[in-house]
């Protein structure tokens, strides 16, 4: 029998697929329906409290008119560029109070958080609720007692102009004469204080989670203490700095309890001009413009950030 006479391989056919019961659709159908019934009411938050502000926000920014004769969408947008225009300096200082804060609270808010993550031992605890503690008080009760600690009568401003302190700062324009109120460290030194413990909570989680072990095989590697903090804490609690930084910052951008209770009008940040033309002036579309403005440079600024921190884990 030649090739070409033989016989072709029989195949079998596929068996049929066995019949899925209806139950058992149904079952699946649900649980893949879980997930987004848990988001729903995070989805509905966002919508009502998010989304919808924003978007009235929004219409309100583009229009014109006055408190008697009414508001009306004439998409106007030339309030922005107005705005921009007249509050620029504002602007500029409520980045650099905020900024300056930020790292402040970075300087500080570090050795701490390390201290309670690697040195606390069973006193961590303890420190933790010292840091968290100021959260049981008034945001705006904290800020007015330090218009006590930083009145020019008080102890501290005493010592410092007795040890020739606020000399210096008054040759770099953070305080004027003697005084430590209405200037410009007063209101840092009040935004540093308020947002501190947003720097601490995220390092010390960041911290936690660096295994010991690491800085035993540093030192078994003959590594010095500086060198094993620069090559392996520091890098792995990134996260926990840029978690920190933007908790910090971004809330003290807009902030205007401290500019309006610690410094004088030339330290107003551009919160206090909102709240102004919202409350005051009654200006709604200048006041919601600027609210875009502030938002839309934060958020710049946020980004180029964490591109620039190239981490993507935050805590």
């Amino acid at each position: 029998m030649t090739a070409a006479s033989a016989p072709a391989p029989v195949t079998e056919a596929p068996p049929d697929p066995v019949p899925v019961p209806a139950a058992l659709k149904r079952a699946a159908r649900r649980r893949r329906s879980v997930p987004y019934l848990l988001l729903l009411a995070g989805v509905v938050w966002l919508l009502v409290f998010f989304v919808a502000p924003m978007v009235y926000q929004a219409s309100t920014s583009v229009q014109t008119g006055s408190l008697d004769t009414g508001f009306k969408v004439t998409w106007h947008f030339a309030t922005y560029w107005d705005a921009l225009t007249e509050y620029w300096p504002h602007f500029v200082r409520s980045l650099v109070y905020s900024g300056i804060a930020t790292v402040l609270c970075l300087a500080i808010g570090y050795p701490l958080a390390y201290t309670i993550a690697f040195r606390a031992g069973r006193w961590r605890n303890v420190v933790l609720v010292l840091v968290i503690a100021p959260f049981f008080t008034s945001f705006l009760i904290r800020t007015l007692a330090w218009e006590t600690i930083l009145a020019d009568q008080s102890p501290l401003v005493s010592f410092l102009n007795d040890i020739h302190v606020l000399d210096a700062t008054t040759w770099l324009g953070l305080t004027e004469g003697h005084r430590v109120m209405a200037t410009p460290l007063a209101v840092v030194c009040g935004l540093t204080y308020n947002f501190l413990p947003f720097m601490i909570l995220p390092l010390y989680t960041s911290l936690e989670r660096v295994d010991g072990r690491l800085h035993e095989a540093s030192g078994d590697l003959y590594a010095t203490p500086f060198t094993t903090f620069r090559k392996v804490t520091f890098p792995l609690s990134m996260p926990g700095v840029v978690a920190g930084t933007l908790l910090t910052f971004i809330p003290a951008s807009g902030d205007y309890i401290n500019a309006e209770l610690l410094g004088s009008t030339n330290q107003k940040m551009i919160g206090n001009v909102i709240q102004s033309q919202f409350l005051r002036v009654l200006d709604y579309p200048t006041a919601a413009a600027l609210s875009f403005i502030l938002m839309a440079a934060i958020l710049a600024i946020v980004t180029l950030y964490i591109r620039r921190a190239g981490t993507e884990e935050l805590v």
